[in-house]
């Protein structure tokens, strides 16, 4: 099978317009492995387009096809080793990072029919209490398998299932009822199911831990790399990820850090997101303005004594408010209060703000005015920059502007200086430039060497999670068989009883019941039969009737079973006289009735002889 088959592709694409599923970010080997299971199980031999039809025609397939295609292998604790690392050391290190009162919370992605989601709701219980779980713990457990997530819900699982599971914890968490057990109520609230397309849907936010094993390496890699990128977007700054033993992300370093490489525990790496400030409500602004503008006392003495200098314009173009920087850098005062801004030096010196000031009332958005030169005096030169931010009241109106002016001089300086220190450092770099070029020549040596690792790497990790996937595979068939065995087992029982039964029927009869078929070879020669006759079972069934030797004369015998064979409907009798296997002469009523199957059709007779005297 090719990986890039055209025919696959567009079932895939069928399958996503569809139904809303997209396969195309699976590993084709392993996709394609799974889909043929289903065209074999179908007897299709027309590849892919023909199974295409079979969908289109055949709307329950769907259900079967996607039951097929996502293994649903978990267990509870599963890989042993992680679990007594994560309740050793991730999971109290966690907590105890968390004030009491913060929530905590956990994504288990790919949760399948949700042990796994139960294994850490245990866990938590066992190092919180009960109570605390209920009132801090969300553990949110999601999968695109809508089949799985409904038993996950239903949250009851099999003695086979639980066995993983601790005696003492299945005691405390789970409740028998009957051959089965249900985890208990009271934890069930803090485990909430979701359906959730890893490729597709937006991350669960704000994560403690998130789980997601043995699910990344049916993954292609460019498809990988996205949801590890939502992960990482996903956690906490302090977040640990939990991933399955085939996954080991040795490539995506600056996403994830190891924690614990062998038992697959990763740190997240915090990454700046360009962009984003501080959020601040409208209400909480406009009510800060309202007080400044208000002139309370403490909030005046705060601009009073901020470090960048500021001046306060009504809508009306009046000063409102001035700081002390402001008036040591400008020679602005409370003196200057009520007076119109135009009127200051300041409106067009060190630059004309009049203009800006107009804008930020039309706008109603920030103006930056930046790297403005400044000569206050001879000898002394300023850098500023200069924002005009617009005052909006309670009632949406402009109420005026505010303007900030930052000394950058010492920044400028600072620039200066390093671009001065840069030209020197570009001099030192000329002189080693040759030592340089022969470093880059043996380091391009290492890179191609290291780069091959690299990719030898990429191929054993993908043999591996292969190998891992094959493995899931055959674990599942083998569920299959052994349910198989089980119901196999359970009809042989179901068909040894009722042998048993008709045995001890036939052996209770007073009579010698012999059954033959339509050509007249026994079947069933029962206890009294031998008594009668001196023959044993094992001496008479397979042969045929007429061929024994017993003491009625096959004349006798033969018309009244060809009678039946041939459609007699009702039994018919006679009374002969034969010799037993004492030697004795008796007298004998031999009565014969068809064997009819539930079709109706005669498939023997049933020879019924009772000895009346002798």
């Amino acid at each position: 099978m090719s990986e890039d088959d055209p025919e696959f592709e567009a079932l895939l694409d069928f399958l996503k317009e569809s139904r809303g599923f997209d396969f195309t970010g699976y590993k084709r080997s392993s996709l394609m492995r799974r889909v043929a299971r289903r065209t074999q199980a179908l007897n299709l031999e027309g590849g892919w387009a023909e199974y295409l039809d079979y969908l289109q025609v055949h709307q329950d397939e769907y259900t079967i096809l996607f039951n097929t295609v996502l293994i649903n292998v978990t267990g509870f604790f599963r890989d042993q080793e992680s679990w007594v690392q994560l309740r050793g050391e991730i999971l109290p290190q966690m907590i105890a990072a968390k004030k009491p009162s913060e929530t905590i919370r956990i994504w288990c992605a790919g949760c399948a029919t949700g042990e796994e989601a139960y294994s850490i709701a245990m866990l938590l219980a066992d190092l919180l209490g009960p109570e605390e779980f209920r009132d801090r713990v969300k553990i949110y457990a999601t999968d695109v398998d809508d089949e799985a997530l409904s038993i996950a819900r239903q949250a009851t699982y099999g003695e086979k299932e639980t066995r993983a599971v601790p005696q003492d914890l299945l005691e405390r968490y789970f409740e028998r009822n009957g051959v089965r057990y249900v985890f208990g109520k009271d934890l069930r609230r803090g485990v909430i199911f979701g359906r959730n397309d890893l490729v597709q849907d937006a991350p669960i936010s704000r994560v403690d831990l998130l789980t997601c094993r043995n699910t990344l390496m049916y993954l292609n890699a460019e498809t990988q790399s996205r949801v590890l990128a939502r992960f990482n977007f996903a956690l906490n700054d302090t977040g640990v990820l939990f991933l399955g033993k085939a996954e080991m992300l040795l490539s995506h370093g600056q996403l994830f850090t190891p924690l614990d490489l062998k038992r697959r525990f990763f740190r997240k790496v915090p990454r700046a997101v360009p962009g984003l400030g501080v959020i601040s409500s409208g209400n909480s602004a406009r009510n800060a303005l309202h007080d400044m503008l208000g002139a309370d006392r403490l909030q005046t003495e705060a601009l009073l004594a901020a470090p960048v200098a500021t001046i306060v314009v009504t809508d009306d173009g009046t000063v409102a408010g001035v700081n002390q920087r402001a008036e040591a850098l400008f020679g602005v005062s409370t003196r200057d209060l009520g007076r119109p801004f135009l009127d200051l030096d300041l409106s067009y010196r060190p630059v004309e703000l009049r203009p800006h000031l107009e804008e930020v009332r039309r706008d109603r958005r920030p103006v930056w005015v930046r790297d403005v030169e400044w000569a206050r005096s001879p000898g002394e030169k300023l850098y500023l920059d200069l924002q005009v931010v617009p005052l909006i009241s309670s009632d949406g109106t402009h109420a005026g502007a505010a303007v900030f002016v930052n000394d950058v001089t010492r920044y400028r300086k600072l620039q200066d200086e390093l671009e001065y220190a840069n030209r020197q450092i570009e001099t030192a770099y000329e002189e080693l430039q040759s030592t340089v070029e022969e470093l880059e020549t043996t380091n391009e040596e290492l890179q191609s060497t290291v780069e091959e690792l690299e990719t030898t790497n990429e191929e054993l990790q993908s043999t591996n999670e292969e190998l891992e996937t094959m493995n899931e595979e055959l674990q599942s068939t083998n569920d299959e068989l052994q349910s198989i065995n089980d119901e196999l087992r359970e009809r042989t029982e179901q068909l040894n009883d009722a042998n048993a039964f008709l045995e001890s029927i036939l052996r209770s009869l007073r009579s010698g019941v012999i059954v033959v078929d339509s050509d007249l070879v026994v079947r069933v020669w029962n206890r009294q039969s031998e008594d009668l006759w001196g023959l044993r079972p094992e001496e008479a069934v397979g042969q045929h009737l007429l061929n024994l030797d017993i003491g009625i004369s096959t004349d006798q015998l033969r018309p009244l079973v060809r009678q039946v064979l041939n459609g007699g409907d009702e039994p018919e009798e006679l009374l002969v006289e034969a010799i037993n296997r004492r030697g004795r002469t008796v007298e004998v009523r031999v009565g014969a009735s068809p064997l009819v199957y539930r079709a109706g059709q005669t498939a023997g007779a049933i020879v019924v002889m009772d000895q009346i005297s002798g």
